[in-house]
C-alpha cells in the first residue's frame, strides 16, 4: 500500500476569544441540537490549469463534510442553506449577524477555497453570532487530492471550539470485512474513514482474519490470522503495508492489543481448558504471564495510562469483569449485575469501561465507571459486540449481527455507533458485511 501523505500548513489570522462564548451541552446526545450554519466556501482560483476544473463543486463537497459531521454527532443542527441571504464572499468577510440570527443560528462557518499551482488551501472562521464576533480562524494548505481530509480536520477544529473536547472526524476505521453465506464466510481486513468512505482492502481473503487493533500512538494494527488453522499474530503498518508475524499462539483464544504507549501487545492464551493473560515485548519479543489461575482470564485492555487492566474471568462462576495492576496484583471484580459479562475496553479518556452483556438471550452494549458503579446500557439486540471508542471518548463503534434462517439465509453482520449517553445511535455503511471495529486516533496529531 502507498503511503498516505498528508501536508499542512496552519495560520492563525486571529482567536477573538479563548474561552468558547457558545455553551454545547455535550451530556444530553441529541436533545436540543445547537442551531449551526455552515455556509458554501466562496472559491477563488489563480491558477489557469484548473480553469476548467468544477471548483465551485469541490467547495461545496467540503463544506457538505463537514455539515455532514456535524449533524453525525447528534450535538448540531446544520440549517437548510436555503434559508441563508448572505452570500459566502460576503460572508466570509464579515457576517451580517442579524440576518445570521433570524434563521435561529447560533454559530457560523464560512470559509475560501483558493486553488494556485498545485496547492489547495482552505480557510474557514467560526464566529459567535449572539456575541457578534469572530471564535477561530484557521487556514490550511495541501494538494487539492486531499480536500476530503480538509474537510474533517475542519470539523474537528470547530468541534473542539465549540464543546471543549477533541474531534474524531479525522481518522479511521479498520475492521473485518465479510461476504458468503454464514457457513463459508470470506473474511478480509478493511479500512476506512470514519464517514465510510475511502474503503481499502488490506488482505486477499484467502485466510481467516479476526479481531484488528489499532495502536493508540500510530497507524500500526495487530490483528490474528490462521495460517494453515494456526492462530498467528500480525503486526500491519498501514501507511507503508509493511506486515510482520509476532509470533505463533496455538490455542489462543482472544487477540492482543496494544499497550498506551504502543511498545506491549497484551493477549490471552488457552492451554488445557484453561486460559490466562501475557504481555509481549514487541521490540524485545519477550512474553511475561500476567495471571495463573484456574479459572478463564481473556479479554484485557490496558488503562490509558497503562497502570492498571480490565479483563473478563469466570473465576466467580460466571463471567464478569475484573481490574487488576499491570503487574497482575490487586485483582478486583468490579461487575455485580445479573447476565454475563465481556470485551471490556478502557476510555480513552480514562473515566469510562465499555462492555458487552448477555441477559435473557440478547446482547447489550454498555458502560461503567471504572470501579464498576454507573453502568449504563446503551442499547440492545439480538446480537452485538466488540465495542471500541471513539479517540475522544465519545462514541463507540460496534458490529451487530442480524438473525438468520435455518440455513443461514438472510444473515448479515453490520457496524454501528452510538454516542455514550445512549443517543444518537445510527449504522456506519461499508461496502460488505463487516464485524470487529477498531477506530484509530486523529491522523493529524
Amino acid at each position: 500500500m502507498k503511503k498516505f501523505i498528508f501536508i499542512f500548513l496552519i495560520n492563525i489570522f486571529s482567536i477573538t476569544n479563548l474561552s468558547a462564548l457558545i455553551e454545547v451541552d455535550i451530556t444530553r446526545g441529541n436533545l436540543d441540537p445547537l442551531p449551526i450554519a455552515i455556509s458554501p466556501l466562496h472559491v477563488d482560483i489563480k491558477s489557469e490549469k484548473y480553469k476548467d476544473l468544477n471548483v465551485k463543486e469541490l467547495g461545496d463537497k467540503i463544506s457538505g463534510i463537514i455539515e455532514k459531521n456535524f449533524r453525525n454527532t447528534g450535538l448540531f443542527n446544520p440549517l437548510k442553506k436555503d434559508a441563508f441571504v448572505q452570500k459566502p464572499d460576503i460572508a466570509h468577510l464579515k457576517p451580517r449577524f442579524e440576518d445570521w440570527r433570524l434563521i435561529k443560528a447560533q454559530a457560523l462557518v464560512t470559509g475560501k477555497l483558493l486553488i494556485s499551482s498545485d496547492k489547495l488551501k482552505v480557510e474557514f472562521r467560526l464566529w459567535d453570532l449572539a456575541a457578534a464576533q469572530e471564535m477561530t480562524a484557521l487556514a490550511f494548505t495541501t494538494t487539492p487530492s486531499n480536500w476530503r481530509r480538509v474537510a474533517h480536520i475542519i470539523s474537528d477544529k470547530i468541534y473542539e471550539r465549540l464543546t471543549g473536547e477533541e474531534g474524531y472526524f479525522d481518522t479511521r476505521i479498520i475492521y473485518v470485512a465479510e461476504s458468503g453465506p454464514k457457513t463459508q464466510r470470506i473474511k478480509k481486513l478493511a479500512i476506512m474513514d470514519q464517514d465510510g468512505f475511502n474503503t481499502k482492502y488490506l488482505t486477499l481473503g484467502n485466510e481467516l482474519v479476526l479481531t484488528p487493533r489499532f495502536n493508540p500512538t500510530n497507524q500500526m494494527v495487530t490483528y490474528m490470522s490462521y495460517f494453515r488453522n494456526m492462530p498467528r499474530v500480525y503486526l500491519l503498518d498501514i501507511e507503508t503495508g509493511t506486515q510482520e508475524v509476532v509470533g505463533n499462539f496455538p490455542g489462543m483464544t482472544f487477540a492482543p492489543r496494544f499497550s498506551p504507549d504502543g511498545k506491549k501487545i497484551i493477549m490471552s492464551f488457552a492451554k488445557d481448558g484453561n486460559s490466562d493473560i501475557f504481555t509481549m515485548d514487541l521490540e524485545t519479543r519477550l512474553v511475561e504471564r500476567i495471571t495463573e489461575h484456574s479459572s478463564i482470564d481473556t479479554s484485557p485492555s490496558f488503562s490509558p495510562d497503562g497502570k492498571f487492566i480490565a479483563f473478563n474471568s469466570d473465576r466467580s462462576g460466571l463471567q464478569q469483569i475484573y481490574v487488576m495492576r499491570s503487574d497482575g496484583s490487586n485483582v478486583k471484580r468490579i461487575t455485580f449485575g445479573k447476565g454475563i459479562y465481556g470485551t471490556p475496553v478502557w476510555s480513552p479518556r480514562g473515566d469510562l469501561i465499555a462492555f458487552t452483556k448477555m441477559h435473557k438471550g440478547k446482547f447489550f452494549i454498555g458502560v461503567m465507571r471504572i470501579d464498576g458503579t454507573g453502568e449504563r446500557l446503551l442499547t440492545e439486540n439480538y446480537y452485538q459486540e466488540a465495542p471500541s471508542w471513539s479517540p475522544n471518548g465519545r462514541v463507540l463503534v460496534f458490529y451487530r449481527e442480524t438473525k438468520s434462517g435455518n440455513k443461514g439465509e438472510g444473515f448479515s453482520a453490520k457496524l454501528w455507533s452510538i454516542d455514550i449517553t445512549g443517543y444518537n445511535e445510527r449504522r456506519l455503511l461499508t461496502k460488505t458485511d463487516a464485524s470487529d471495529p477498531s477506530w484509530s486516533s486523529l491522523l493529524s496529531k
